[in-house]
């Protein structure tokens, strides 16, 4: 991979695997087939795929990962993450072959995966040169590499960079959530799928993030959007409707979207609207290549945002309306984005509620 002397903004701690993305209408049934509509080749894990997407939007961004296999997929590796612009030195091993992912998506968002992931590979996180993190203004790290992210965490303490944790479900587990969580600033979870949409699991979640020392809490929930807790501000976005194709990566898309509000120092708001947008135009279409900025933003001006703050130990509802001012230059100049991708509906007058919330 190019060798550059300043080291970038963004690193992404992780697993290095290359993915095969099969898009299709619908799922088969057990021992039947189906017919693949599109194929995608790509970089994954997540901590990959945000440095990708980041660089396609001129954020300098590198990876710190695994070692891959000094066979043709592992090259592919490399080559690929060189050619998006993605910094860092890519390992080899010829104690094992580089690991594969296949997913498989369906036009309703569904996705399925099937991955490789030892503890043979894992474990060269462990002995992974960390300077690259000199300097950065971000690392980006994901639960389910277990504790060999911890001492990147706290290399990245010590050098006081900001760490963004994707948790998932992990907050679940008090044991999983006071480890990790401890050592983060910004943290990625969701609630339970029989939970999704209602303000109490949303708001419990956030509350158990922050308490754990979390700065910045993120709970996304899909299809409805997301809330994102920082201090006593709260932001409720809601997710357009799309007609989606490819769901693949879209978790990571969000974190790209914040990610790159974060490192462009926009407020929260910002920060949420755009990553909402960002990943809801990337499932309307197959692979992770990313729309641009200006479409993204586009987008992001149409949300409907709800604002909350955090008084007395309650949340109270301040404020409901479409993203940023309506009659901006803004939006009148992003109606054709947005018009692309929302379907169209009838204007809804909404009355303003400004009550606890429970």
């Amino acid at each position: 991979m190019t060798k550059k002397t300043t080291n970038p903004s963004y690193v992404g701690f992780g697993m290095l695997t290359p993915v095969y993305i099969m898009a299709l209408d619908k799922l088969p049934k057990h021992n039947t087939g189906a017919i693949v509509h599109q194929v995608s080749e790509y970089v994954y894990d997540d901590a990959a795929i945000i440095a990708c997407n980041l660089s396609q939007w001129n954020i300098h961004s590198g990876m710190i990962g695994t070692a891959v296999g000094d066979d043709l997929l592992g090259h592919y590796v490399a080559d690929t993450l060189e050619e998006m612009g993605v910094r860092g030195r890519v390992r080899f091993t010829k104690k094992y072959k580089t690991p594969l992912e296949v997913n498989v998506s369906d036009r309703l968002g569904a996705r399925t995966y099937f991955w490789q992931r030892s503890p043979e590979i894992l474990s060269t996180l462990d002995t992974a040169d960390l300077s690259m993190l000199k300097d950065a203004k971000l690392m980006y790290v994901d639960w389910y590499d277990g504790d060999h992210i911890i001492r990147a965490m706290n290399e990245a303490r010590r050098l006081g960079v900001p760490v963004f944790l994707n948790l998932e479900h992990g907050h679940n587990d008090p044991e999983i959530l006071e480890k990790y969580a401890s050592r983060a600033t910004i943290c990625q979870a969701v609630t339970d799928d029989a939970q999704i949409g209602r303000k109490n699991a949303m708001l419990s979640t956030a509350k158990k993030l922050l308490k754990a020392g979390i700065k910045t809490a993120i709970i996304t929930m899909a299809r409805q959007g997301c809330m994102v807790v920082q201090g006593d501000e709260i932001i409720r976005a809601y997710a357009p409707k799309v007609k989606a194709v490819d769901g693949s990566g879209a978790g990571a898309t969000f974190s790209s979207g914040f990610i790159y509000g974060y490192l462009k120092g926009w407020d929260l708001e910002e920060c949420v609207c755009f990553a909402i947008a960002a990943a809801s135009l990337k499932v309307t279409h197959s692979g992770l290549k990313m729309f641009s900025v200006k479409e993204i933003k586009g987008l992001a001006a149409t949300l409907r945002v709800e604002r909350m703050v955090y008084r007395d130990n309650q949340f109270m509802a301040i404020d409901k309306f479409i993203s940023q001012a309506q009659g901006s230059s803004l939006v009148r100049g992003s109606k054709k984005i947005a018009e692309k991708f929302l379907p169209r509906r009838k204007a809804q007058r909404r009355k303003v509620k400004k009550s606890l919330v429970e």
